[in-house]
């Protein structure tokens, strides 16, 4: 199935120092043929992106840029970015060039027949070509989609993936709490804990090293992990705790 003439796609792109990519990536969102609403939310960049993000605004190659004054995380810039998103879906999409916009309709397929509510597109499902990089990055990965499924009772293959789309309905009740990376459990607990009907659909992955600019490290590892117990476990057992008790009639 593909969108009906009324329904906007908003690709949110959080931003922070790739002036090396930004310009590709957003001629590349644009190349995709469906009506997107693309916002750039600068997380206080130091580099030349806000310069970039100027032009191809006034290009008109992006709907709205978003800036922050600092740096704030990767979480606060897609709280920002879902606040100002007017499509009937919203789609995460990374400034660099590591996912291929080619796949939002394999991401927007399961939602449009009405049988998914959130999709995650997964790097190490569905046999998608991907870059061979860091295998202490893969391990932790799926460690760490692992620990998510055990406290959400989710079965992803890929729990970090930055392809996240959504019913809009489903960010309009969610707060974002996390500045960092940390977002990604959170996200994933609380969708979880939404009921939300999750699919998964597997894409390609152009990964990059470090001297290309990768960003995350093992110190955001452990974020997760804390990020998973909160939660998905704190949060549920005292949600359930502040639940009263049935009167029982006498």
């Amino acid at each position: 199935m593909t969108p009906s003439s009324g329904q906007v796609l908003s690709v949110v792109m959080p931003v922070y120092n790739e002036q090396e990519t930004l310009e590709a990536i957003v001629r590349r969102v644009r190349e995709v043929p469906l009506k997107i609403e693309l916002l750039c939310v600068d997380d206080g960049s130091t580099d030349r992106s806000r310069e970039i993000l100027a032009r191809l605004e006034a290009e008109g190659l992006v709907d709205r840029v978003i800036l922050h004054e600092q740096n704030q995380g990767k979480g606060r810039a897609l709280a920002t970015g879902f606040a100002a998103a007017s499509g009937s879906v919203v789609i995460i999409q990374d400034a660099d060039l590591e996912y291929d916009p080619d796949e939002y309709r394999k991401l927007l397929e399961p939602i449009l027949d009405d049988r998914a509510d959130v999709v995650y597109g997964s790097r190490f499902f569905g046999g998608e070509p991907h870059r061979v990089l860091y295998f202490w990055h893969y391990v932790g990965n799926r460690f760490l989609t692992l620990m998510s499924n055990m406290v959400t009772n989710l079965n992803l293959t890929d729990m970090e993936t930055c392809y996240k789309c959504f019913r809009k309905e489903v960010l309009e009740g969610m707060e974002i709490e996390e500045r960092g990376f940390g977002v990604e459990p959170e996200i994933t607990a609380k969708i979880a804990r939404g009921g939300w009907r999750v699919y998964e659909v597997g894409v390609s992955y152009s990964g990059r090293t470090y001297a290309e600019g990768k960003k995350i490290n093992w110190k955001d590892g452990f974020r997760a992990l804390h990020c998973i117990a909160k939660y998905g476990v704190i949060r549920r057992a005292t949600a359930r705790r502040r639940i009263p008790a049935r009167s029982v009639e006498a």
